[in-house]
């Protein structure tokens, strides 16, 4: 299983970045499209629908993301387009305040429509994040980098240390000591952002409780994740990715932080 998990990451990732970095942003965006539909279906099949209807979502999801690049303005003005205010908007309300109460509540719900908006809510600003941001590929990376740093030491800093259990209906695995390494692990990371790039360096403290944020929003996108897993019956989203299960599975925490790193970047009074 780690030799799979450490092979596909070897392929993926460079090829990953090669797009990132090289690809010009509307076929960026076009490929995140084809992600986004796979990510589709295999929250048709969290979401327990037929093969067909888990496809049609997809398909949906797809339609409203190529419906939006064809709204969407061009260069550094698209997140202040009315369709990204209104997407952004969105998720920060769901992420912010219907998550947290869902999950505190451990809420049950298999029903097929409202699941299906949810994924919407999930999977579209997730899309719409990884299009806009590329067109800086840096800050796209830096947010990245967030999410990675966080889960690497959660991982670690748990295995060494973890007594207190996060979320153990939700997620066993997690531990608040898990939680404390990856606040300690991104503080680090976010002050060697600031010395190595030049264009982070003015944002030491507002950049410091972004990270904070994020580490936060990444966790509750995993413990999200993982409970409507649960409730499925499902260990893993899917298979696409070898030893690591589905491409959702992958995601889980970038759905809750990419559209918050978006907002980072895109108002000027945070950059200050």
């Amino acid at each position: 299983m780690l030799k799979q998990r450490i092979l596909t990451v070897v392929v993926a990732l460079p090829t990953f970045l090669a797009a990132l970095f090289w690809l010009p942003n509307s076929t960026w965006a076009l490929l995140m499209a084809v992600g986004l539909g796979a990510a589709g279906i295999e929250w048709g099949r969290i979401a327990g629908y037929r093969v067909a209807v888990r496809w049609l979502f997809s398909a949906s999801l797809v339609a409203s993301a190529l419906g939006i690049l064809a709204l969407q303005r061009t260069g550094g003005e698209f997140i202040y387009s009315l369709q990204g205010k209104f997407v952004f908007g969105l998720a920060a309300a769901f992420w912010l305040a219907i998550v947290p109460a869902w999950l505190s509540s451990r809420w049950r719900t298999r029903d097929a429509v409202l699941l299906g908006i949810v994924g919407w809510l999930v999977l579209i600003p997730l899309w719409y994040a990884l299009a806009w941001l590329q067109l800086t590929p840096v800050r796209l990376l830096v947010a990245l980098g967030v999410v990675w740093t966080a889960d690497i030491a959660a991982y670690f800093a748990g295995r060494a240390f973890g007594r207190h259990k996060l979320a153990p209906e939700i997620s066993p695995g997690k531990t608040w000591e898990g939680v404390l390494g990856a606040l300690a692990a991104v503080v680090l990371y976010w002050c060697l952002v600031v010395l190595l790039v030049p264009e982070f360096s003015p944002q030491l403290v507002s950049g410091l409780v972004w990270v904070l944020l994020l580490t936060a929003m990444s966790i509750q996108g995993d413990l999200f994740e993982s409970w409507l897993k649960r409730l499925a019956g499902l260990k893993d989203s899917g298979k696409l990715l070898p030893g690591h299960g589905g491409l959702l599975d992958r995601v889980d925490a970038l759905t809750s932080t990419l559209p918050f790193a978006a907002l980072y970047f895109a108002y000027p009074l945070t950059r200050a």
